[in-house]
């Protein structure tokens, strides 16, 4: 049976690396006959600003373009989000879609007497290709991959994402067209593997 892929592009520009990095995965998962569906957030007519909280969800009405993002996310069976890092994390229009999309009883749903909640994406799977200024090393040494470890953590593992696994592409300042090809070239064959 066909795996059906989810793109998602978190950088606010069509012409950004990250969807270069798409477009190699997505070349890569259509070689292997995968379904591809893509949401492109800076499209999106959404108000990103979570302003009510989850608590009072009446407030705050989903917009058409999140429901359908919902589903879109029901649907499939793995995700690829791409997306720049700025100021050690993702924009604020990418960050802005996750709060307004993996919502209680959707995501995830608490119950009465339970200390965790159950998770509603159970089953999905997420690849994250991350670009960003700083090098890889650096990255990981310094920082601690702190940005990956909440993301993990805290946002796709807290509601049942399993594995979560990124890619990481940087110094992208510093960067050539010959390594570019290379990452692209690299993330084709994950497209491939749909890993």
């Amino acid at each position: 049976m066909a795996k059906k892929i989810l793109f998602i592009l978190g950088h606010p520009s069509q012409e950004s690396f990250c969807k270069g990095l798409l477009d190699a995965y997505q070349k890569g998962a259509k070689s292997s006959n995968a379904i591809c569906k893509s949401i492109i957030i800076s499209d999106l007519k959404f108000n990103m600003n979570l302003s009510e909280g989850y608590k009072n969800r009446e407030a705050m009405p989903l917009e058409e373009d999140i429901i359908q993002s919902q589903q879109l996310i029901k649907w499939a069976e793995h995700i690829v989000m791409a997306y720049p890092t700025w100021w050690g994390s993702m924009p604020a229009l990418t960050k802005g879609f996750i709060d307004r999309v993996l919502l209680p009883g959707f995501a995830f749903k608490h119950h009465k007497g339970k200390n965790f909640p159950e998770k509603m994406m159970e089953g999905k799977s997420i690849r994250l290709l991350v670009t960003m200024d700083a090098p890889k090393w650096w990255f990981y040494l310094v920082y601690g991959a702190a940005q990956y470890k909440m993301l993990k953590q805290l946002v796709f593992g807290y509601v049942g994402f399993n594995p979560v696994k990124f890619s990481t592409f940087g110094a992208m300042r510093k960067s050539n067209e010959n390594q570019r090809k290379t990452w692209l070239d690299k993330v084709e064959k994950l497209g491939k593997q749909m890993n």
